[in-house]
């Protein structure tokens, strides 16, 4: 007979659950434990809402008129809850109070500080890449560690020159040098002289007790021996002048030091120098900042000669984009007229000496002055300064520059234009660069022969002169 066969309308189900099945259980549990019981979500409730119910009665009670206390005896009237106490003022780290309210987003804080951080870096390559550093000067490599801790440094000088005022001469000598450069580059308003002057010389007053502290001399020159390079791109002529660096590297407890008791009275005494903060420096970096604007105390020839009659030590020297050497710059467009109607020109510099007189008496001066202070000089860099490239060359009724004098021992001269040309460039500024970049190698060829091949050997850095270029501007 046949096989009956039926058909099964309902099949057995698994004995066991598929994996998924298990994960989902086991998350599911696992979230049930984690979640609070039934008695913790009731007294969570009842919390709840005896809290609100107090606010409301409060509120309510604050917004009924108040009644004198004998009648609200005579009534049975309760006691008004007491006013709440007074917020006290927040302050924040520098002591000013904060606004009241909840704080600023985020955005608008981090959209702000990278506004800040874009404009000092667009600053800082910008004045790099005009301004090169002085060849021998110590520069961490960039991205390294320490490039990275003072650049940060440098965008919150502000709060780092208050808050580690106490620490900065702590560092080694070469960090503090380059911590003096990384601020007058990034830092919006460049380094003064009252920073440089923490970073070199410990405070006056201690910070647990106020107290003045006594700082022997002999400890402030040990503090700074090793520092022997000073860059002060982006700061000097903006936030500080030539006069308060001198007044910062010959400080005041130096000059007030005892001096030496003499065996004899009769014994002549020696010429010595004001004794300096930096004894080893060699290397200083006085570069202004191209474009600079004119609220700085601006940089005075005067004020070079003075500090650097006091610094015979130096070997390089950095000038670039200074103005022509002048005593009386301010007064160029000044004349005076004599009682007998004659109008003569007040400043030893005029508007057209140099175009149109041909007139360089007082620049020549300058630079020999400055040769006589600087005897040592191995390295000058005058980038952007081709306005007066000539006053290195010109002989006026016998006074010059002498190469083979005082300067005999400059090796390297750096006489570049400094400023970016390009297709788009205008005609005038074009025909200054091919001007700059003539003067220059007229130089060389004059050092060289005024040499004569007994003196040390010169390396002119100038600018190379495109013949494209140089047709497309003629």
């Amino acid at each position: 007979m046949p096989k009956k066969r039926h058909q099964s309308l309902f099949s057995k189900p698994q004995s066991t659950a598929p994996a998924s099945l298990g994960a989902s259980a086991s998350a599911s549990t696992s979230g049930q434990s984690q979640r609070k019981g039934v008695n913790e979500l009731l007294a969570d409730l009842r919390r709840s809402s005896h809290a609100s119910s107090s606010r409301t009665t409060a509120a309510s009670l604050a917004a009924t008129p108040t009644v004198p206390p004998a009648i609200r005896q005579i009534l049975h009237i309760p006691e008004p809850p007491p006013l709440p106490p007074r917020r006290v003022p927040r302050f924040d780290a520098t002591g000013r109070r904060v606004p009241p309210g909840p704080p600023p987003p985020r955005s608008w804080l981090s959209r702000s500080c990278s506004n800040a951080t874009r404009y000092n870096s667009a600053h800082a390559i910008a004045v790099r890449g005009a301004v090169q550093g002085l060849p021998g000067s110590y520069e961490p490599d960039k991205g390294s560690l320490t490039d990275l801790l003072l650049r940060r440094m440098a965008l919150n000088w502000e709060l780092q020159r208050d808050y580690d005022r106490y620490y900065l001469h702590t560092l080694p000598s070469r960090v503090r040098a380059s911590l003096a450069r990384y601020v007058g580059l990034w830092y919006e308003t460049g380094l003064s002289a009252a920073d440089l002057r923490n970073i070199l010389i410990p405070p006056a007053v201690d910070e647990e007790d106020g107290a003045q502290l006594s700082q022997e001399p002999e400890d402030l020159v040990s503090l700074n021996n090793d520092i022997y390079f000073l860059d002060l791109t982006g700061s000097i002529g903006c936030s500080m002048s030539v006069k308060e660096l001198a007044d910062v590297l010959f400080p005041l407890q130096l000059a007030l030091a005892p001096e030496e008791v003499h065996d004899s009275w009769d014994t002549a005494e020696a010429p010595s120098l004001p004794p300096k903060l930096l004894p080893n420096i060699t290397h200083l970096c006085l570069a202004v900042t191209p474009g600079a604007g004119a609220d700085g105390p601006g940089v005075s020839w005067k004020q070079l000669l003075a500090l650097t009659a006091k610094l015979p030590t130096l070997t390089h020297l950095s000038l670039a984009y200074w103005p022509e050497p002048a005593l009386t710059p301010k007064a160029k467009f000044t004349t005076i007229v004599s009682p007998e109607g004659h109008t003569s020109q007040y400043a030893g510099t005029g508007a057209y000496s140099h175009t149109l007189d041909d007139d360089w008496t007082e620049a020549v001066i300058m630079l020999r002055k400055l040769s006589k202070c600087l005897y040592g000089l191995e390295h000058l860099d005058i980038t952007g300064c081709g306005a007066w490239f000539k006053a290195l060359m010109v002989n006026v009724d016998g006074d010059k520059v002498d190469w083979n004098g005082p300067w005999s021992k400059v090796s390297s001269l750096v006489l570049k234009y400094g400023y970016e040309i390009s297709e788009n460039t205008p005609m005038a500024d074009g025909q200054r660069y091919l001007e700059a970049a003539e003067m220059a190698k007229a130089i060389e060829r004059y050092i060289v022969g005024q040499r004569g091949g007994k003196g040390r050997f010169i390396t002119v850095e100038r600018d190379q002169i495109d013949e494209a270029f140089a047709q497309t501007v003629i």
